[in-house]
């Protein structure tokens, strides 16, 4: 089920000389996680003693049977959730793969020393992957390849194998990348602060799952309606253009997440959260940072309702219906939350409409 897979030796000097400036520049905002290895992450035998070689591997997760990404962006009515994240959580599934490949090469050389990864360690995983040649790290910090784009997942084993570098990693140079900047450009919150730079502080991403507290003011008009992670990036990369749908099944959008009305999901219960994200990737944000972001999304697009609102007013001749009172009435509905996470958050987003009058 792996597209590709990839050896290298364990040796990333520069790798970590990228993470460690990185970390002090404080990139990582609230990921303490990020930290907490010291270089466990970047020396790969310090987290799996006896480890000198990786076998790195991606799996395509593309779901062709997920709404238009651009059309779901373009309607500030329907929550965004990442195209990662609209099926199965990928991490047991691949695994179980990883687990399998294990098992095939003990069948042939016997008992090994080794170890699987899927995203549930500290493993550069993207420099692993780049340095066994299944691509190179674009200015967004995303692994691409010329052939299938950035729409998949990397997974490791560590093993003590003497494994040959049989793949010539592709460098960071003007070739790949190029003078390209569509990922800059396209960042809503512009948190590419340089190539190859990524301040986690100000991405979508870390703000709607990594987060835990209340999303800064100066952001969330920004975020328009995404409500769990941003694909902005990807979706701009021209490398994209080359990219597979997936074959994996799990990976198809469940409980139409790819097209959910933000009032519809606003009110989900606890029970029907957990019921809804069981065995998703979404289930680690909590119940209330999941009201949260979509509390956000809902003030923006009740801002872009009370401005559509406006402009109809201006022409007598339009017909678009008023949308700001089932916004409104799914915001109040949470007026009085039990979180004061998410009050907070109804407040800021039932503002949005006498600030659009404002502007």
């Amino acid at each position: 089920g792996f597209q590709s897979c990839g050896f290298t030796n364990i040796q990333l000097d520069a790798h970590e000389r990228h993470l460690l400036n990185w970390l002090d520049d404080g990139f990582h905002g609230e990921m303490e996680y990020m930290q907490r290895h010291g270089t466990k992450r970047s020396r790969p035998a310090e987290l799996q003693p006896g480890t000198s070689s990786v076998i790195s591997v991606r799996m395509e997760y593309f779901p062709d049977h997920a709404a238009d990404a651009w059309q779901v962006l373009q309607n500030a009515g329907t929550g965004y959730v990442s195209r990662y994240a609209l099926g199965r959580d990928y991490h047991k599934l691949m695994r179980k793969r990883l687990q399998k490949l294990a098992d095939n090469i003990s069948d042939k050389v016997g008992e090994f020393g080794y170890r699987v990864f899927v995203d549930s360690a500290p493993v550069l995983e993207k420099a692993l992957a780049e340095k066994a040649g299944l691509g190179w790290i674009g200015k967004h910090s995303n692994l691409l390849d010329s052939d299938c784009g950035s729409w998949f997942f990397l997974g490791e084993i560590y093993t003590d194998l003497p494994l040959l570098e049989a793949d010539i990693p592709p460098s960071r140079n003007s070739s790949h990348c190029g003078t390209c900047t569509a990922c800059i450009d396209a960042c809503p919150t512009k948190a590419i602060v340089a190539p190859f730079r990524v301040d986690a502080r100000r991405c979508i991403s870390y703000l709607t799952i990594e987060l835990r507290g209340s999303i800064p003011v100066e952001f969330r008009s920004m975020m328009g309606n995404r409500i769990y992670g941003c694909d902005d990036c990807q979706l701009v990369c021209p490398f994209n253009k080359f990219s597979n749908a997936t074959s994996e099944a799990d990976f198809q959008p469940r409980h139409e997440l790819d097209s959910s009305k933000l009032e519809d999901l606003f009110r989900w219960d606890k029970s029907t959260f957990d019921r809804k994200t069981e065995g998703s990737a979404i289930r680690r944000i909590g119940y209330e940072c999941w009201l949260r972001n979509i509390a956000v999304a809902l003030g923006n697009a009740l801002r872009v309702a009370a401005e559509s609102a406006f402009n109809n007013a201006a022409d007598t001749a339009s017909l678009e219906p008023d949308r700001r009172e089932p916004i409104r009435a799914a915001l109040l509905h949470r007026i009085d939350d039990p979180s004061a996470l998410v009050r907070e958050h109804v407040q800021w987003a039932l503002a949005q409409e006498t600030a659009s009058a404002t502007r």
